[in-house]
């Protein structure tokens, strides 16, 4: 309910009069504070990247030794080709 005492507006909130410039204050100072609070954000630690999690995820399975070796070494320098 909006009313005009004294040439200024007033809004009747909980039963009290209210300025009109008072809740446009809050309004505002609330939307800022409410905008920072989400912008802002907690830190997080960087995810790994999905290269990384699939390395740790994959078990090479092989039947010697060797062959594991040279599994490894396949993979490595296959990733400093795709790099250049």
């Amino acid at each position: 309910m909006l009313t005009t005492l004294r040439g200024c507006s007033y809004s009747v909130v909980l039963g009290r009069a209210v300025k009109t410039e008072f809740l446009a204050l809050g309004t505002l100072v609330g939307t800022a504070a409410l905008s920072y609070a989400a912008a802002s954000g907690g830190s997080k630690e960087a995810p790994k990247t999905s290269l990384q999690e699939v390395k740790d995820a994959v078990k090479i399975d092989s039947s010697s030794k060797e062959e594991e070796d040279f599994i490894k070494t396949f993979i490595a320098e296959a990733e400093k080709e795709s790099k250049h």
